[in-house]
C-alpha cells in the first residue's frame, strides 16, 4: 500500500464529513469518542482501512507477527452462567462437562513444546471445586518442568474468582501466580464494558472497573497483559467506542497492555437467540476503528480463530499486524460455532502474512522477535 498523505487520503475518501479525522490522524492527534463512533457509522471503509493501515506502519513497519502457542482450557465446569458462553457449564455430569487432570495438562505443554511453542495459553470456567492452590500448582508445575515455556494465564475474570476463594487481595493472588511462574495475563472476560449489555449477558462477571483494576494490578507488578473486546450481539457502536476509551485511558496510566483484540461474537449455542455471525465489513472496520482509536497500545490482532482465515489475512491492511498464532486446541470459541481450523500450522501463516504485502515475524509473548521471514 503506497504511504498516505492528506492530499492523497482527501482525494480517495467518499464520505467528506470524514475530513476532520483524516486531519487530525496524519498530524498525529487523538481521536475523540465522537470520532469513534463517526468512523463506525461511515461506510468508507477502504478510507477507515487505509488510515489504520497507516498507523500500524508508522508503529511496526510492514511486520505482521504471530506466535507459536498452545492453548489450554483445564476445565469447562463454571460457577457463572453466561448467556453468550456456550463452552461453560454449571453442571458437573452434564455429558459435555470435563476437568483436566494436572497429568493432562502437562502432556498438552509437552507437545506444545516438542512442536516449537514458546507460549502456553491457560484460560477456562470458574471449578466451583477447586481451590486456589490448584491453579498456583498447575503454574508452577509447567514451569518447574518446562522453565523455557512462557505462561500467559487467567483472566481478570479469574484473577476476581481466585480472590475471592482464597480470601487474598488482587495484588496478593497476582504476586502468588508470579512467583510460581506467570508471564502475563490474556485480555478475556472484557466482553463490552457497558453495564446495560452486561446485565444481559454476564451478569455474574465482574464489571468493567474491577477488570480494569486487576489489569493495572498486574502492570504494577511487572506483568504485561493484552486486552479484548466481544462485538457483534447487542451492543451498540457507542459502547463499543466507550469500551475502547476505557482501555485508552488505562493505558496512558499504567502502559501495560501489549496488544488489543476484537472478538467477533459466535452465535451458536447459547442462549441469546442472535442467529448471524459477523459480517465482513463490520470485522474490518471495528480492526480499522480500534487501531486508530487505541493510539497507545503497539498492537492490534486480527485473531484468525474467531474472524477466519481469509478477513483476518485481509485485517493486516486494515490496522492490525498480529495473527496471534497456531494454537493448536481451541475449545471456547468452537463451542460456540467458529467455522475457522482449531490449529493452524506456521508455514500457512507465514504464507497468509506474505499473501497481505506484509513481513512474517515470529514473536514471543511479549513480541521480542525470533524470526524475520524476509
Amino acid at each position: 500500500m503506497e504511504t498516505l498523505t492528506l492530499d492523497r487520503a482527501l482525494s480517495l475518501s467518499t464520505d467528506k464529513s470524514l475530513n476532520p479525522i483524516i486531519d487530525k490522524v496524519l498530524n498525529s492527534e487523538r481521536l475523540s469518542f465522537e470520532d469513534g463512533v463517526k468512523l463506525f457509522k461511515s461506510n468508507d471503509l477502504l478510507t477507515i482501512g487505509a488510515l489504520a493501515n497507516y498507523i500500524t506502519e508508522r508503529k511496526n513497519g510492514k511486520y505482521a507477527y504471530f506466535v507459536i502457542n498452545r492453548q489450554i482450557n483445564p476445565t469447562n465446569i463454571c460457577a457463572l452462567d453466561c448467556s453468550f458462553c456456550a463452552f461453560a457449564t454449571m453442571d458437573k455430569n452434564d455429558p459435555k462437562a470435563y476437568e483436566m487432570t494436572y497429568e493432562e495438562i502437562l502432556q498438552k505443554v509437552d507437545y506444545a513444546v516438542k512442536n516449537g511453542a514458546s507460549e502456553v495459553h491457560i484460560v477456562g470456567g470458574l471449578h466451583p471445586d477447586w481451590g486456589f492452590d490448584v491453579y498456583l500448582k498447575m503454574v508452577s508445575l509447567i514451569k518447574e518442568n518446562y522453565p523455557q515455556i512462557h505462561i500467559k494465564a487467567f483472566t481478570a475474570v479469574e484473577i476476581d474468582y481466585f480472590s475471592k476463594i482464597s480470601g487474598l487481595s488482587y495484588e496478593e493472588v497476582l504476586k502468588k501466580l508470579k512467583d510460581a511462574g506467570l508471564g502475563s495475563l490474556p485480555g478475556g472476560g472484557a466482553e463490552i464494558f457497558a453495564p446495560r449489555v452486561r446485565r444481559v449477558i454476564a451478569p455474574s462477571k465482574i464489571g468493567w472497573q474491577k477488570y480494569l483494576q486487576i489489569h493495572k494490578t498486574a502492570h504494577k507488578l511487572g506483568l504485561h497483559s493484552t486486552t479484548t473486546m466481544l462485538y457483534g450481539h447487542i451492543e451498540t457502536y457507542e459502547e463499543r467506542v466507550d469500551h475502547m476509551v476505557k482501555i485508552r485511558e488505562a493505558q496512558d496510566e499504567t502502559g501495560g497492555f501489549l496488544c488489543f483484540i476484537p472478538l467477533a461474537y459466535q452465535p451458536e449455542n447459547n442462549d441469546l437467540n442472535i442467529t448471524d455471525h459477523t459480517h465482513g465489513v463490520d470485522d474490518l472496520k471495528t480492526i480499522a476503528v480500534a487501531r486508530l482509536m487505541l493510539d497507545n497500545i503497539p498492537h492490534i490482532k486480527a485473531y484468525w480463530v474467531m474472524v477466519g482465515e481469509k478477513i483476518a489475512q485481509v485485517g493486516l491492511n486494515f490496522g492490525a499486524d498480529d495473527m496471534d498464532g497456531t494454537v493448536m486446541e481451541e475449545k471456547i470459541a468452537h463451542f460456540a460455532g467458529a467455522k475457522s481450523p482449531t490449529q493452524q500450522q506456521k508455514e500457512k501463516l507465514i504464507r497468509l502474512i506474505k499473501e497481505a504485502g506484509k513481513i512474517p515475524v515470529e514473536r514471543d509473548t511479549l513480541y521480542n522477535k525470533v524470526k524475520v521471514y524476509e
